[in-house]
Protein backbone atom coordinates (compact mmCIF):
# COMPACT_ATOMS: atom_id res chain seq x y z
CA UNK A 1 0.00 0.00 0.00
CA UNK A 2 3.08 2.43 0.13
CA UNK A 3 2.41 3.99 -3.71
CA UNK A 4 -1.67 5.14 -1.91
CA UNK A 5 0.39 6.92 1.02
CA UNK A 6 2.68 8.47 -1.24
CA UNK A 7 0.31 9.29 -3.64
CA UNK A 8 0.20 13.14 -2.53
CA UNK A 9 3.87 13.37 -3.79
CA UNK A 10 2.85 12.26 -6.97
CA UNK A 11 0.24 14.62 -7.25
CA UNK A 12 1.99 17.13 -6.72
CA UNK A 13 3.63 16.75 -9.81
CA UNK A 14 0.56 15.98 -11.76
CA UNK A 15 -1.48 18.63 -9.66
CA UNK A 16 -1.11 21.66 -12.71
CA UNK A 17 -0.84 19.35 -15.97
CA UNK A 18 -4.61 19.30 -17.43
CA UNK A 19 -6.94 21.25 -17.28
CA UNK A 20 -10.66 20.61 -15.60
CA UNK A 21 -14.23 20.42 -17.83
CA UNK A 22 -17.45 21.06 -15.97
CA UNK A 23 -20.30 19.27 -16.44
CA UNK A 24 -22.38 20.75 -18.73
CA UNK A 25 -25.04 23.86 -17.47
CA UNK A 26 -28.47 22.02 -17.82
CA UNK A 27 -26.94 19.56 -15.54
CA UNK A 28 -26.31 21.82 -12.82
CA UNK A 29 -29.15 23.19 -10.41
CA UNK A 30 -29.65 24.36 -7.26
CA UNK A 31 -28.26 23.01 -4.33
CA UNK A 32 -29.57 20.10 -2.39
CA UNK A 33 -27.08 19.59 0.34
CA UNK A 34 -24.31 22.24 -0.10
CA UNK A 35 -23.65 25.07 -2.40
CA UNK A 36 -23.57 23.39 -5.82
CA UNK A 37 -24.78 20.16 -5.25
CA UNK A 38 -25.90 18.75 -8.69
CA UNK A 39 -29.21 17.99 -8.75
CA UNK A 40 -31.93 16.30 -11.24
CA UNK A 41 -35.75 16.11 -11.25
CA UNK A 42 -37.62 12.31 -10.28
CA UNK A 43 -38.22 12.09 -13.61
CA UNK A 44 -35.19 13.39 -15.31
CA UNK A 45 -33.80 11.36 -18.57
CA UNK A 46 -31.07 13.48 -19.51
CA UNK A 47 -30.13 11.65 -22.89
CA UNK A 48 -25.98 11.84 -21.70
CA UNK A 49 -25.35 11.20 -18.15
CA UNK A 50 -21.48 9.94 -16.99
CA UNK A 51 -20.86 9.87 -13.03
CA UNK A 52 -17.62 10.11 -13.11
CA UNK A 53 -17.88 13.68 -15.38
CA UNK A 54 -21.00 14.41 -13.96
CA UNK A 55 -20.55 14.11 -10.24
CA UNK A 56 -17.15 13.19 -9.23
CA UNK A 57 -15.78 15.76 -11.47
CA UNK A 58 -18.03 17.95 -10.50
CA UNK A 59 -16.85 17.73 -6.74
CA UNK A 60 -13.23 18.21 -8.03
CA UNK A 61 -14.26 21.75 -9.19
CA UNK A 62 -16.29 22.58 -6.26
CA UNK A 63 -12.92 21.62 -3.94
CA UNK A 64 -10.71 23.77 -6.41
CA UNK A 65 -13.33 26.69 -6.24
CA UNK A 66 -12.82 26.50 -2.40
CA UNK A 67 -16.67 25.58 -1.87
CA UNK A 68 -16.45 22.25 -0.21
CA UNK A 69 -15.12 21.27 3.21
CA UNK A 70 -11.84 19.62 3.95
CA UNK A 71 -13.21 16.31 4.30
CA UNK A 72 -11.94 14.08 2.08
CA UNK A 73 -13.74 11.75 -0.73
CA UNK A 74 -12.40 8.78 0.52
CA UNK A 75 -10.71 7.47 3.76
CA UNK A 76 -9.63 3.98 3.80
CA UNK A 77 -7.93 2.13 7.01
CA UNK A 78 -6.46 -0.70 7.84
CA UNK A 79 -6.33 -3.00 11.36
CA UNK A 80 -1.71 -2.50 10.33
CA UNK A 81 -2.56 1.30 10.94
CA UNK A 82 -2.41 2.52 7.45
CA UNK A 83 -4.14 5.28 6.42
CA UNK A 84 -5.23 6.52 2.61
CA UNK A 85 -7.09 10.15 2.47
CA UNK A 86 -8.25 11.14 -1.08
CA UNK A 87 -9.92 14.46 -2.34
CA UNK A 88 -12.23 14.90 -4.92
CA UNK A 89 -9.43 16.17 -6.94
CA UNK A 90 -6.41 13.31 -6.19
CA UNK A 91 -10.02 10.55 -7.07
CA UNK A 92 -10.62 12.67 -10.47
CA UNK A 93 -6.65 12.28 -11.36
CA UNK A 94 -6.47 8.96 -10.24
CA UNK A 95 -9.26 7.30 -11.88
CA UNK A 96 -8.27 9.52 -15.27
CA UNK A 97 -4.90 7.73 -15.13
CA UNK A 98 -6.83 4.19 -14.81
CA UNK A 99 -9.20 5.11 -17.58
CA UNK A 100 -5.60 5.31 -19.68
CA UNK A 101 -4.26 2.32 -18.16
CA UNK A 102 -7.75 0.73 -19.71
CA UNK A 103 -8.15 1.73 -23.05
CA UNK A 104 -3.93 2.47 -23.70
CA UNK A 105 -1.91 -0.76 -22.25
CA UNK A 106 -4.95 -2.93 -21.85
CA UNK A 107 -6.03 -1.86 -25.65
CA UNK A 108 -9.88 -2.34 -23.93
CA UNK A 109 -12.65 -0.03 -24.90
CA UNK A 110 -16.44 1.12 -24.48
CA UNK A 111 -18.83 -2.00 -24.09
CA UNK A 112 -15.87 -4.38 -23.26
CA UNK A 113 -16.47 -6.45 -19.82
CA UNK A 114 -14.07 -6.21 -16.72
CA UNK A 115 -14.33 -8.78 -13.66
CA UNK A 116 -13.81 -6.89 -10.33
CA UNK A 117 -12.71 -8.79 -7.86
CA UNK A 118 -10.99 -6.86 -4.92
CA UNK A 119 -11.55 -6.59 -0.85
CA UNK A 120 -11.94 -3.45 0.77
CA UNK A 121 -9.20 -1.82 -0.80
CA UNK A 122 -8.72 1.51 -2.54
CA UNK A 123 -8.19 0.30 -5.90
CA UNK A 124 -11.83 -0.52 -5.70
CA UNK A 125 -12.92 2.60 -6.10
CA UNK A 126 -10.27 3.41 -8.92
CA UNK A 127 -11.35 0.65 -11.07
CA UNK A 128 -15.18 1.23 -10.77
CA UNK A 129 -14.56 4.57 -11.42
CA UNK A 130 -12.49 4.25 -14.26
CA UNK A 131 -14.60 2.17 -16.23
CA UNK A 132 -17.37 4.09 -15.96
CA UNK A 133 -15.11 7.37 -17.46
CA UNK A 134 -14.29 4.47 -20.55
CA UNK A 135 -17.66 2.70 -20.70
CA UNK A 136 -16.38 -0.31 -19.51
CA UNK A 137 -18.57 -2.61 -17.99
CA UNK A 138 -17.31 -3.39 -14.35
CA UNK A 139 -19.01 -6.65 -13.24
CA UNK A 140 -18.26 -6.83 -9.06
CA UNK A 141 -17.73 -10.17 -7.63
CA UNK A 142 -17.09 -11.38 -3.88
CA UNK A 143 -13.57 -11.99 -3.06
CA UNK A 144 -14.86 -15.58 -1.29
CA UNK A 145 -15.47 -16.98 -5.25
CA UNK A 146 -14.19 -19.91 -6.15
CA UNK A 147 -11.92 -20.99 -9.57
CA UNK A 148 -15.12 -22.55 -10.73
CA UNK A 149 -17.34 -19.49 -9.82
CA UNK A 150 -14.56 -17.13 -11.73
CA UNK A 151 -14.50 -19.59 -14.85
CA UNK A 152 -18.69 -19.57 -15.02
CA UNK A 153 -18.89 -15.60 -14.74
CA UNK A 154 -15.98 -15.11 -17.06
CA UNK A 155 -17.25 -17.71 -19.92
CA UNK A 156 -20.93 -16.36 -19.57
CA UNK A 157 -19.93 -12.64 -19.78
CA UNK A 158 -17.24 -13.29 -22.31
CA UNK A 159 -15.53 -10.60 -20.00
CA UNK A 160 -11.87 -9.38 -21.53
CA UNK A 161 -10.26 -8.40 -18.30
CA UNK A 162 -10.20 -9.34 -15.07
CA UNK A 163 -8.65 -7.19 -11.86
CA UNK A 164 -8.13 -8.97 -8.71
CA UNK A 165 -5.57 -9.44 -6.08
CA UNK A 166 -2.53 -12.29 -5.59
CA UNK A 167 -4.56 -14.44 -3.21
CA UNK A 168 -7.39 -15.14 -6.50
CA UNK A 169 -5.00 -15.02 -9.30
CA UNK A 170 -3.76 -18.83 -8.75
CA UNK A 171 -7.33 -19.20 -9.13
CA UNK A 172 -8.20 -17.41 -12.00
CA UNK A 173 -4.92 -18.79 -13.96
CA UNK A 174 -6.31 -22.55 -13.23
CA UNK A 175 -9.31 -21.54 -15.70
CA UNK A 176 -7.31 -18.60 -18.50
CA UNK A 177 -7.21 -21.46 -20.76
CA UNK A 178 -11.05 -22.00 -20.93
CA UNK A 179 -11.28 -18.29 -20.81
CA UNK A 180 -11.08 -17.32 -24.86
CA UNK A 181 -12.51 -13.85 -24.55
CA UNK A 182 -10.03 -13.07 -21.67
CA UNK A 183 -7.06 -10.68 -22.73
CA UNK A 184 -5.86 -8.98 -19.85
CA UNK A 185 -5.68 -10.12 -15.97
CA UNK A 186 -4.52 -6.91 -13.67
CA UNK A 187 -3.01 -7.58 -10.73
CA UNK A 188 -3.35 -5.60 -7.32
CA UNK A 189 -0.67 -6.40 -5.21
CA UNK A 190 2.91 -5.17 -4.05
CA UNK A 191 3.83 -8.32 -5.96
CA UNK A 192 4.51 -9.63 -9.18
CA UNK A 193 3.12 -12.34 -10.85
CA UNK A 194 4.07 -14.23 -14.12
CA UNK A 195 1.16 -13.29 -17.19
CA UNK A 196 -0.93 -10.48 -15.29
CA UNK A 197 0.03 -6.74 -15.45
CA UNK A 198 1.21 -4.60 -12.28
CA UNK A 199 -1.83 -2.37 -11.78
CA UNK A 200 -0.62 -0.25 -9.07
CA UNK A 201 2.89 0.89 -11.21
CA UNK A 202 0.51 1.40 -14.31
CA UNK A 203 -1.40 3.84 -12.61
CA UNK A 204 1.58 5.62 -11.09
CA UNK A 205 3.28 5.76 -14.92
CA UNK A 206 0.11 6.34 -16.88
CA UNK A 207 -0.99 10.23 -17.83
CA UNK A 208 -3.77 11.62 -15.98
CA UNK A 209 -4.78 13.63 -19.10
CA UNK A 210 -7.87 11.55 -20.09
CA UNK A 211 -11.32 12.92 -21.77
CA UNK A 212 -14.13 10.71 -19.85
CA UNK A 213 -16.67 9.49 -22.34
CA UNK A 214 -19.99 11.01 -23.05
CA UNK A 215 -21.92 8.21 -22.52
CA UNK A 216 -25.91 7.96 -23.18
CA UNK A 217 -27.99 7.48 -19.99
CA UNK A 218 -28.89 3.86 -21.20
CA UNK A 219 -25.62 2.96 -22.37
CA UNK A 220 -24.46 -0.50 -19.69
CA UNK A 221 -22.73 0.89 -16.70
CA UNK A 222 -22.48 -2.75 -14.83
CA UNK A 223 -23.85 -6.18 -14.56
CA UNK A 224 -24.02 -8.42 -11.31
CA UNK A 225 -24.76 -11.76 -11.24
CA UNK A 226 -27.89 -12.71 -9.04
CA UNK A 227 -28.52 -15.78 -8.01
CA UNK A 228 -31.52 -17.81 -9.01
CA UNK A 229 -33.17 -20.88 -7.85
CA UNK A 230 -32.49 -23.54 -10.46
CA UNK A 231 -29.35 -23.23 -12.70
CA UNK A 232 -26.59 -20.66 -12.14
CA UNK A 233 -26.74 -17.24 -11.23
CA UNK A 234 -27.99 -14.93 -13.84
CA UNK A 235 -26.23 -11.62 -15.64
CA UNK A 236 -28.33 -8.58 -14.30
CA UNK A 237 -27.49 -5.80 -16.35
CA UNK A 238 -27.86 -1.84 -15.24
CA UNK A 239 -27.49 1.48 -17.40
CA UNK A 240 -25.71 4.43 -16.10
CA UNK A 241 -29.56 5.21 -15.17
CA UNK A 242 -28.59 3.52 -12.07
CA UNK A 243 -25.80 5.88 -10.94
CA UNK A 244 -27.96 8.61 -12.32
CA UNK A 245 -31.10 7.26 -9.79
CA UNK A 246 -28.92 8.01 -6.64
CA UNK A 247 -28.91 11.94 -7.74
CA UNK A 248 -32.49 12.06 -7.73
CA UNK A 249 -34.19 14.35 -5.10
CA UNK A 250 -36.31 11.36 -3.20
CA UNK A 251 -33.39 8.84 -3.88
CA UNK A 252 -31.43 11.59 -1.53
CA UNK A 253 -33.88 12.00 0.69
CA UNK A 254 -33.24 8.10 2.25
CA UNK A 255 -29.76 9.23 3.59
CA UNK A 256 -30.07 12.69 3.26
CA UNK A 257 -26.34 13.02 3.06
CA UNK A 258 -24.20 16.23 3.55
CA UNK A 259 -20.79 17.16 2.17
CA UNK A 260 -19.62 17.20 5.74
CA UNK A 261 -20.54 13.55 6.63
CA UNK A 262 -18.83 10.51 6.63
CA UNK A 263 -20.44 7.58 5.66
CA UNK A 264 -19.48 3.73 6.59
CA UNK A 265 -20.90 1.19 4.47
CA UNK A 266 -19.80 -2.14 5.36
CA UNK A 267 -21.41 -4.22 2.28
CA UNK A 268 -18.85 -7.02 0.80
CA UNK A 269 -17.23 -4.92 -2.38
CA UNK A 270 -19.16 -7.67 -4.49
CA UNK A 271 -22.68 -6.49 -3.97
CA UNK A 272 -24.77 -4.04 -5.17
CA UNK A 273 -25.10 -2.90 -1.86
CA UNK A 274 -21.47 -1.51 -1.71
CA UNK A 275 -21.72 0.34 -5.25
CA UNK A 276 -25.14 2.23 -4.17
CA UNK A 277 -23.65 2.79 -0.18
CA UNK A 278 -19.82 3.22 -0.41
CA UNK A 279 -19.83 5.03 -4.08
CA UNK A 280 -22.74 5.96 -5.83
CA UNK A 281 -24.97 7.84 -2.73
CA UNK A 282 -22.28 9.32 -0.60
CA UNK A 283 -20.26 10.87 -4.16
CA UNK A 284 -23.58 12.43 -5.40
CA UNK A 285 -23.78 14.72 -2.11
CA UNK A 286 -20.27 15.49 -2.07
CA UNK A 287 -19.75 13.58 1.10
CA UNK A 288 -17.09 11.35 2.38
CA UNK A 289 -16.71 7.54 2.04
CA UNK A 290 -15.10 5.60 4.65
CA UNK A 291 -14.04 2.43 4.46
CA UNK A 292 -11.86 -0.55 7.00
CA UNK A 293 -10.29 -2.84 5.53
CA UNK A 294 -11.82 -5.95 7.65
CA UNK A 295 -10.83 -9.19 6.22
CA UNK A 296 -13.34 -11.04 8.71
CA UNK A 297 -16.12 -9.46 10.68
CA UNK A 298 -15.17 -8.56 14.16
CA UNK A 299 -18.14 -6.53 15.82
CA UNK A 300 -15.28 -5.49 18.25
CA UNK A 301 -13.58 -3.77 15.82
CA UNK A 302 -16.77 -2.07 14.21
CA UNK A 303 -17.85 -0.38 17.45
CA UNK A 304 -14.22 0.61 18.01
CA UNK A 305 -13.99 1.88 14.89
CA UNK A 306 -16.84 4.22 15.30
CA UNK A 307 -15.33 5.23 18.78
CA UNK A 308 -12.35 6.26 17.52
CA UNK A 309 -13.35 8.28 13.78
CA UNK A 310 -15.86 10.73 13.41
CA UNK A 311 -18.28 8.87 11.22
CA UNK A 312 -21.57 10.30 10.88
CA UNK A 313 -24.10 7.66 9.31
CA UNK A 314 -23.85 3.76 8.83
CA UNK A 315 -25.24 1.08 6.55
CA UNK A 316 -25.01 -2.33 6.65
CA UNK A 317 -26.74 -5.94 6.83
CA UNK A 318 -28.66 -6.42 9.56
CA UNK A 319 -26.08 -9.52 10.69
CA UNK A 320 -23.99 -6.40 11.33
CA UNK A 321 -26.37 -4.73 14.23
CA UNK A 322 -27.12 -7.86 15.68
CA UNK A 323 -23.88 -9.56 16.11
CA UNK A 324 -22.71 -6.19 18.18
CA UNK A 325 -26.26 -5.96 20.12
CA UNK A 326 -25.32 -9.99 20.87
CA UNK A 327 -22.13 -8.37 22.46
CA UNK A 328 -23.66 -7.29 25.66
CA UNK A 329 -22.41 -3.60 25.71
CA UNK A 330 -24.49 -1.86 28.12
CA UNK A 331 -24.28 1.46 26.40
CA UNK A 332 -22.63 2.25 22.74
CA UNK A 333 -22.99 6.13 22.81
CA UNK A 334 -20.64 7.15 19.69
CA UNK A 335 -19.78 10.05 19.76
CA UNK A 336 -20.31 11.24 15.95
CA UNK A 337 -22.78 8.60 14.56
CA UNK A 338 -26.09 10.20 13.60
CA UNK A 339 -27.82 7.58 11.30
CA UNK A 340 -27.78 4.34 11.01
CA UNK A 341 -29.69 2.44 7.88
CA UNK A 342 -29.88 -1.30 6.98
CA UNK A 343 -30.80 -3.24 4.09
CA UNK A 344 -30.76 -7.31 3.32
CA UNK A 345 -33.77 -8.57 5.66
CA UNK A 346 -35.93 -7.59 8.14
CA UNK A 347 -35.05 -7.09 12.04
CA UNK A 348 -36.87 -7.81 14.63
CA UNK A 349 -38.53 -5.47 16.35
CA UNK A 350 -36.97 -5.54 19.97
CA UNK A 351 -33.89 -5.85 17.69
CA UNK A 352 -34.86 -2.05 16.56
CA UNK A 353 -35.80 -1.08 19.85
CA UNK A 354 -32.50 -2.19 21.48
CA UNK A 355 -30.34 -0.74 18.89
CA UNK A 356 -32.45 2.59 19.93
CA UNK A 357 -31.96 1.80 23.92
CA UNK A 358 -28.19 1.37 23.42
CA UNK A 359 -27.12 4.19 20.87
CA UNK A 360 -29.36 6.48 21.22
CA UNK A 361 -29.65 6.20 16.99
CA UNK A 362 -33.29 4.97 15.09
CA UNK A 363 -31.95 2.26 12.97
CA UNK A 364 -33.99 2.89 9.20
CA UNK A 365 -34.43 -0.25 7.34
CA UNK A 366 -34.46 -0.17 3.23
CA UNK A 367 -35.57 -3.36 0.69
CA UNK A 368 -34.04 -3.81 -2.79
CA UNK A 369 -32.41 -6.59 -5.35
CA UNK A 370 -29.64 -6.60 -7.49
CA UNK A 371 -32.05 -5.89 -10.12
CA UNK A 372 -33.49 -2.70 -8.59
CA UNK A 373 -31.10 -0.97 -6.19
CA UNK A 374 -32.90 0.81 -3.57
CA UNK A 375 -37.06 -0.06 -3.93
CA UNK A 376 -38.51 0.97 -0.28
CA UNK A 377 -36.84 2.67 2.86
CA UNK A 378 -37.70 4.16 5.32
CA UNK A 379 -35.72 7.62 4.95
CA UNK A 380 -34.59 9.88 7.53
CA UNK A 381 -37.04 11.82 9.10
CA UNK A 382 -39.82 9.20 8.77
CA UNK A 383 -42.17 7.33 10.50
CA UNK A 384 -40.79 4.28 11.62
CA UNK A 385 -43.02 1.30 11.56
CA UNK A 386 -41.22 -1.75 13.34
CA UNK A 387 -41.43 -4.79 10.95
CA UNK A 388 -41.92 -2.38 7.53
CA UNK A 389 -38.89 -1.62 5.10
CA UNK A 390 -41.07 1.65 4.20
CA UNK A 391 -42.41 3.54 1.75
CA UNK A 392 -41.36 2.99 -1.95
CA UNK A 393 -38.86 5.66 -3.41
CA UNK A 394 -39.51 7.31 -6.71
CA UNK A 395 -39.50 7.21 -9.78
CA UNK A 396 -40.03 3.53 -9.21
CA UNK A 397 -44.04 2.87 -8.71
CA UNK A 398 -44.21 -0.14 -6.52
CA UNK A 399 -47.19 -1.91 -6.08
CA UNK A 400 -48.34 -5.16 -4.46
CA UNK A 401 -49.67 -7.24 -7.35
CA UNK A 402 -51.14 -10.57 -8.67
CA UNK A 403 -49.49 -13.48 -10.87
CA UNK A 404 -51.09 -11.81 -13.40
CA UNK A 405 -50.22 -8.10 -12.84
CA UNK A 406 -53.59 -6.75 -11.10
CA UNK A 407 -52.88 -4.59 -8.30
CA UNK A 408 -53.95 -5.64 -5.05
CA UNK A 409 -55.83 -3.75 -2.18
CA UNK A 410 -54.17 -2.59 0.77
CA UNK A 411 -53.18 -5.64 3.20
CA UNK A 412 -53.65 -7.97 0.73
CA UNK A 413 -51.09 -10.54 0.03
CA UNK A 414 -49.23 -10.32 -3.15
CA UNK A 415 -46.08 -9.75 -5.15
CA UNK A 416 -43.86 -6.98 -4.97
CA UNK A 417 -43.99 -4.69 -8.11
CA UNK A 418 -42.10 -1.92 -10.02
CA UNK A 419 -44.51 -0.55 -12.74
CA UNK A 420 -42.59 -1.03 -16.33
CA UNK A 421 -45.10 0.33 -18.50
CA UNK A 422 -45.58 2.56 -20.37
CA UNK A 423 -42.18 4.08 -19.37
CA UNK A 424 -39.89 1.61 -17.65
CA UNK A 425 -38.38 3.70 -14.86
CA UNK A 426 -34.45 4.89 -14.47
CA UNK A 427 -32.54 2.63 -12.29
CA UNK A 428 -34.00 -0.43 -12.87
CA UNK A 429 -32.21 -2.83 -14.71
CA UNK A 430 -31.97 -3.49 -18.19
CA UNK A 431 -32.32 -7.37 -18.90
CA UNK A 432 -30.92 -10.52 -17.44
CA UNK A 433 -27.99 -10.48 -20.23
CA UNK A 434 -28.23 -13.41 -22.70
CA UNK A 435 -31.32 -14.85 -21.37
CA UNK A 436 -34.72 -13.16 -22.77
CA UNK A 437 -36.67 -16.25 -21.88
CA UNK A 438 -35.54 -15.32 -17.92
CA UNK A 439 -36.47 -11.70 -18.05
CA UNK A 440 -39.74 -12.67 -19.95
CA UNK A 441 -40.71 -14.59 -17.05
CA UNK A 442 -40.24 -11.13 -14.70
CA UNK A 443 -42.80 -9.19 -16.60
CA UNK A 444 -46.28 -9.28 -15.62
CA UNK A 445 -48.47 -7.44 -17.23
CA UNK A 446 -47.02 -3.92 -16.61
CA UNK A 447 -44.80 -4.90 -13.75
CA UNK A 448 -41.79 -6.22 -13.07
CA UNK A 449 -42.01 -8.74 -10.43
CA UNK A 450 -39.45 -9.25 -7.61
CA UNK A 451 -40.65 -12.09 -6.84
CA UNK A 452 -40.89 -10.99 -3.36
CA UNK A 453 -44.14 -11.67 -1.66
CA UNK A 454 -45.34 -8.53 0.76
CA UNK A 455 -48.51 -6.53 1.77
CA UNK A 456 -48.93 -2.54 1.67
CA UNK A 457 -50.78 -0.54 4.26
CA UNK A 458 -53.39 2.34 3.77
CA UNK A 459 -50.20 4.65 4.38
CA UNK A 460 -48.35 3.08 1.91
CA UNK A 461 -45.99 1.28 4.05
CA UNK A 462 -44.80 -2.23 2.54
CA UNK A 463 -44.30 -5.34 5.12
CA UNK A 464 -42.47 -8.36 3.70
CA UNK A 465 -43.29 -11.89 3.82
CA UNK A 466 -41.07 -13.73 2.09
CA UNK A 467 -39.67 -15.26 -1.34
CA UNK A 468 -41.77 -16.51 -3.99
CA UNK A 469 -37.90 -18.13 -5.27
CA UNK A 470 -36.53 -19.64 -2.35
CA UNK A 471 -33.49 -17.53 -2.67
CA UNK A 472 -31.43 -17.92 0.65
CA UNK A 473 -30.40 -14.28 2.19
CA UNK A 474 -27.98 -15.27 5.03
CA UNK A 475 -25.88 -12.29 6.52
CA UNK A 476 -27.65 -10.17 3.47
CA UNK A 477 -25.63 -12.97 0.86
CA UNK A 478 -27.70 -14.21 -1.69
CA UNK A 479 -27.61 -17.87 -2.32
CA UNK A 480 -29.39 -19.84 -4.94
CA UNK A 481 -30.15 -23.50 -4.10
CA UNK A 482 -29.25 -24.56 -7.29
CA UNK A 483 -25.71 -23.58 -6.79
CA UNK A 484 -25.43 -25.07 -3.23
CA UNK A 485 -26.89 -28.89 -5.09
CA UNK A 486 -24.99 -28.99 -7.69
CA UNK A 487 -21.62 -28.50 -5.12
CA UNK A 488 -23.32 -31.58 -2.91
CA UNK A 489 -24.26 -33.62 -6.52
CA UNK A 490 -20.14 -33.53 -7.19
CA UNK A 491 -19.54 -35.99 -3.51
CA UNK A 492 -20.05 -39.45 -3.99
CA UNK A 493 -22.03 -39.49 -0.68
CA UNK A 494 -24.98 -37.48 -2.11
CA UNK A 495 -27.29 -39.16 -4.52
CA UNK A 496 -29.58 -36.41 -3.99
CA UNK A 497 -30.51 -33.24 -2.24
CA UNK A 498 -32.87 -29.99 -1.76
CA UNK A 499 -31.47 -26.80 -0.64
CA UNK A 500 -33.54 -24.44 1.82
CA UNK A 501 -33.41 -21.48 3.87
CA UNK A 502 -33.71 -22.37 7.88
CA UNK A 503 -34.23 -19.38 10.31
CA UNK A 504 -31.15 -18.03 12.23
CA UNK A 505 -31.14 -15.40 15.50
CA UNK A 506 -27.76 -14.14 14.20
CA UNK A 507 -28.07 -14.25 10.05
CA UNK A 508 -31.55 -13.98 9.65
CA UNK A 509 -31.98 -17.02 7.39
CA UNK A 510 -28.58 -20.12 6.92
CA UNK A 511 -28.62 -22.58 4.27
CA UNK A 512 -29.73 -26.54 5.04
CA UNK A 513 -29.76 -29.23 3.30
CA UNK A 514 -31.87 -32.38 2.90
CA UNK A 515 -29.53 -34.94 2.09
CA UNK A 516 -30.36 -38.34 0.41
CA UNK A 517 -27.35 -40.61 0.72
CA UNK A 518 -26.19 -43.45 -1.76
CA UNK A 519 -26.25 -46.90 -0.11
CA UNK A 520 -22.76 -47.68 0.59
CA UNK A 521 -22.81 -44.23 3.12
CA UNK A 522 -25.80 -45.48 4.90
CA UNK A 523 -23.45 -46.84 7.59
CA UNK A 524 -21.14 -43.64 7.98
CA UNK A 525 -20.90 -41.75 10.62
CA UNK A 526 -23.06 -38.93 10.19
CA UNK A 527 -21.89 -35.81 12.20
CA UNK A 528 -18.22 -36.51 10.40
CA UNK A 529 -19.86 -37.27 6.90
CA UNK A 530 -21.43 -33.70 7.94
CA UNK A 531 -18.53 -31.87 8.15
CA UNK A 532 -17.15 -33.95 5.05
CA UNK A 533 -19.95 -32.36 2.90
CA UNK A 534 -18.98 -29.03 4.71
CA UNK A 535 -16.22 -28.67 3.75
CA UNK A 536 -16.51 -30.26 0.26
CA UNK A 537 -19.31 -27.61 -1.11
CA UNK A 538 -16.64 -25.16 0.66
CA UNK A 539 -14.01 -26.30 -1.87
CA UNK A 540 -15.85 -26.37 -4.91
CA UNK A 541 -18.08 -22.91 -4.28
CA UNK A 542 -17.75 -19.89 -2.45
CA UNK A 543 -17.26 -20.50 0.92
CA UNK A 544 -20.54 -18.59 2.45
CA UNK A 545 -22.88 -20.98 0.71
CA UNK A 546 -21.86 -24.03 2.61
CA UNK A 547 -25.08 -25.76 4.36
CA UNK A 548 -24.60 -25.02 8.35
CA UNK A 549 -27.41 -27.04 8.76
CA UNK A 550 -27.35 -30.77 7.09
CA UNK A 551 -30.49 -33.42 7.54
CA UNK A 552 -29.80 -36.98 6.11
CA UNK A 553 -33.42 -38.04 5.00
CA UNK A 554 -34.72 -41.41 3.50
CA UNK A 555 -36.20 -39.17 0.32
CA UNK A 556 -37.33 -35.92 -0.85
CA UNK A 557 -40.99 -34.62 -1.11
CA UNK A 558 -41.87 -34.29 -5.07
CA UNK A 559 -44.54 -33.15 -7.53
CA UNK A 560 -46.26 -36.27 -10.15
CA UNK A 561 -44.10 -34.59 -12.50
CA UNK A 562 -40.62 -35.59 -10.36
CA UNK A 563 -40.11 -32.21 -9.35
CA UNK A 564 -38.41 -31.21 -5.45
CA UNK A 565 -41.66 -29.65 -3.34
CA UNK A 566 -38.63 -27.73 -2.31
CA UNK A 567 -41.42 -24.99 -0.15
CA UNK A 568 -42.19 -27.79 1.57
CA UNK A 569 -38.94 -28.18 3.59
CA UNK A 570 -38.59 -23.90 3.87
CA UNK A 571 -41.83 -23.83 4.86
CA UNK A 572 -41.38 -27.10 7.49
CA UNK A 573 -38.23 -25.04 9.05
CA UNK A 574 -39.85 -22.05 9.48
CA UNK A 575 -42.69 -24.33 12.01
CA UNK A 576 -45.77 -23.47 9.04
CA UNK A 577 -46.97 -26.82 8.77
Amino acid sequence: MQWLMRFRVVWAIHKSCHSFQRAPWHLRCRSLSGPGAPKWDDHDTPEEFNFANDVLDYWTQMEKEGKRGPNPALWWVNGKGDEVKWSFTEMTDLTRQVANVFLQTCGLQQGDRVALILPRVPEWWLVTVGCIRTGIVFMPGTTQLTAKDILYRLQKSEAKGIVTTDTLAPEVDSVASECPSLKTKLLVSDYRREGWLDFRSLVKSASPDHTCIKSKTMDPMAIFFTSGTTGFPKMAKHNQGLALRSCLPSCRKFLQLKTSDILWCLSDPGWIMAIMGALLEPWTAGATVFTYDLPQFDPKVIVQTFLKYPITQCLGAPTIYRKILQQNFTSLRFPALEHCSTGGEALLPEELEKWKQLTGILLHEAYGQSETGILCAISRGMKIKPGSFGKAILPYDVQIIDDKGNILPPNTEGNIGIRIKPIRPMGLFMCYENDPEKTAQVECGDFYNTGDRATVDEEGYFWFLGRNDDIINASGYRIGPAEVENALAEHPAVTESAVVSSPDPIRGEMVKAFIVLAPEFLSHDRDQLTKELQQHVKGVTAPYKYPRKVEFVPELPKTITGKIKRHELRKKEFGQM
